[in-house]
């Protein structure tokens, strides 16, 4: 299975892009170390070389969800910065979440629309009426329905209605497509400074733990 998870700086100072490319290779090799593998689908490069303000991190294994919520919530990398020389703060957030990128395309096909010949009524109606050349389609697995009057064709009615009706699930499907994009950019506002759920840090010197998750009393 796959998880896709975005990992974004926000609204944050360079730092946090800073971080957030700190954080990354952290992440990768993590999931490395477990098994996954992990492909960045989307990157948004920060203003500093080397930065980003966001990655769409693909992990695909068969434990990606359970690793994908380890790291979901409020990141911190714990460093001084690079960039303010005598700056006390040390603590950098960038914020992850798991999104959906792909919206699932509807299947339209024409052998699921039911058409049938009605009479309809309005100016020049009573000539159609006479004829039956309108035409009423329904999508039987949606119970979307169109009528169609404007041709003195039948044949031609019926051929406008189903591509109405194809034309109505592709909006649909570009509606939802754009949804998903929303969303993901709604993450880049969502990012909560302080009460990280995951801490990082460089890799020390000497031995001992780089890092620590659930990390309560960072500020």
């Amino acid at each position: 299975m796959s998880v896709h998870l975005l990992v974004s700086a926000g609204r944050g100072p360079q730092e946090c892009a800073w971080a957030l490319a700190r954080l990354l290779p952290r992440l990768e090799a993590d999931a490395a170390g477990r098994g996954l593998t992990t492909r960045r689908v989307e990157t948004v490069p920060g203003d500093r070389p080397g930065t980003y303000r966001s990655v769409l991190v693909r992990i695909s294994g068969a434990d990606a969800a359970a690793f994908a919520a380890g790291w979901t919530g409020t990141l911190c990398w714990q460093a001084p910065s690079p960039y303010r020389a005598g700056s006390g703060r040390k603590n950098w957030y960038v914020t992850a979440r798991p999104c959906q990128v792909d919206a699932p395309a509807s299947t339209f096909t024409e052998a699921d629309v039911d058409v049938v010949a009605v009479r309809t009524g309005g100016p020049g109606g009573q000539h159609r009426n006479k004829a039956s050349t309108a035409v009423r389609a329904t999508h039987r697995p949606s119970g979307a329905v169109v009528v169609v009057d404007t041709e003195r064709q039948f044949s031609l009615n019926r051929r406008i209605a189903v591509e109405l009706l194809r034309r109505r699930f592709e909006q649909a499907d570009e509606a939802a497509r754009r949804a998903l994009t929303a969303d993901r950019w709604r993450v880049h506002d969502e990012l909560v400074r302080g009460n990280p759920t995951r801490v990082e840090r460089p890799e020390p010197s000497g031995p001992g733990p780089a890092s620590r998750r659930r990390g309560r009393g960072a500020r």
